[in-house]
């Protein structure tokens, strides 16, 4: 058979046919089997839409056998109707005759299941009688159910996006969540670094240990670059795999002067590592310049990866306004900070990453000891160099004139 097709789009002034099936298996074709004038009768079906105007696409539709004191309904706006969409339907009309098949959108893309509903003499149509309150599902329940639904029908880019945030944010997980309690009852407490803790937060630095043996562990990598991140890290490794380079146009100063480092590391393994702390901290620059007026014209054609500038957004940005407030400039710094002293074995010059962060060599001195440093001049270069275990420079009191 050769036939015309035919796309048609939705109109806001008319729905859009609707496709419903009936949990109960009730089967409206049938005659109705009841002892009132109901016998042979096709049932009643009501469209209601919301009144706010024709944009709204909150829809319910009532099915009233006739004799039965029972409705069935449905609506796109509660229980599986509420849960994250991941299919777009459409409905086909073959027209044999005409030899036309007519694609029709669905209404709000959904597909409505008929419940079954006790009739309420007092009010069938509130939302509360036809059960629009108790098959309400919580935030937890639908992101469960979204997420089963994309993992039988998503993309594989999509399930593995999904993966890697939830690799993110472990705690949102409530299987992760009870292995977590689990290994924190079988945790020794350590009274020190509780009584440190309340200091560590008011100087609003990265994660630390005090007590550490070696300045690698002092600040250690996998809580400042955390392990779903390293994958969206590659771009620096991967420059150096193609014999490009790092681009002088698209890097800071301190990450353009190192590159020489990486090609001088003969383990793979611990070069990727390098690399990826140099694209971090190239994100962390760009970040900060990109919500500043010094820096934004650097800073405004930079491609963040999608769970890095996440992060950004939830550590450093304001909630309230678009801008980084100075204790969240304070921390961001602190990061770059750190990493520099990753990358150059904790000993690095102050100058080049001065010039990346826009500042000058005494504010980033008092930075770098802020964070335990020590910090000297070799010939008229400044230097920071982080000493373990960590001591923090005590706040100095004013004496008292009798």
């Amino acid at each position: 058979m050769n036939i015309r097709v035919k796309q048609i789009s939705e109109k806001p002034e008319r729905i859009a046919p609707i496709v419903a099936y009936f949990a109960s298996g009730y089967d409206p074709s049938d005659k109705f089997d009841g002892d009132g004038d109901g016998d042979g009768h096709c049932p009643d079906v009501e469209v209601y839409r919301h009144k706010a105007g024709t944009k709204s696409k909150r829809l319910q539709v009532v099915v009233s056998p006739p004799g039965s004191s029972v409705k069935f309904v449905g609506s796109n706006y509660t229980g599986e109707g509420a849960t994250g969409q991941t299919c777009v339907y459409t409905l086909g009309v073959l027209d044999k005759e005409k030899q036309t098949l007519k694609i029709l959108p669905i209404a709000s893309n959904k597909i409505f299941i008929l419940e079954p509903r006790v009739k309420n003499a007092e009010s069938v149509d509130s939302e509360a009688s036809l059960g629009g309150v108790s098959t309400e599902l919580t935030a937890a329940e639908r992101a469960v159910k979204a997420r089963k639904l994309n993992n039988l029908y998503g993309t594989k880019s999509a399930i593995n996006r999904d993966k890697k945030m939830r690799a993110l944010n472990p705690g949102d997980d409530p299987e992760s969540q009870q292995h977590l309690e689990g290994k924190l009852n079988e945790m020794e407490i350590k009274k020190e670094a509780l009584e440190s803790t309340d200091s560590i937060i008011s100087r609003n630095i990265p994660p630390c240990d005090v007590s550490a043996a070696t300045p690698r562990e002092a600040y250690p990598l996998d809580q400042i670059i955390l392990k779903g991140e390293w994958g969206f890290l590659e771009d620096i490794y991967s420059h150096l795999q193609q014999g490009t380079g790092a681009a002088p146009d698209t890097y800071p100063v301190f990450v353009r002067n190192r590159i020489y480092k990486l090609r001088d590391i003969k383990d793979e393994t611990e070069k990727k590592t390098m690399s990826c702390i140099l694209s971090f901290i190239t994100h962390l620059v760009k970040f900060k310049d990109v919500k500043s007026m010094n820096g934004y014209n650097s800073a405004k054609d930079h491609r963040f990866p999608g769970v890095i500038q996440q992060r950004f957004k939830s550590m450093f940005r304001d909630l309230e306004s678009d801008r980084i407030p100075t204790d969240k400039i304070n921390l961001l710094t602190s990061y770059v900070l750190v990493l520099t002293l990753h990358v150059d074995e904790f000993k690095t010059s102050v100058e080049d990453i001065a010039k990346d962060l826009r500042m000058s060599s005494i504010d980033l001195r008092k930075h770098y000891e802020h964070l335990g440093c020590k910090c000297s001049r070799v010939k008229t270069v400044l230097h920071a160099t982080l000493p373990v275990p960590l001591k923090f420079p005590q706040a100095m009191r004013k004496k008292r004139r009798r």
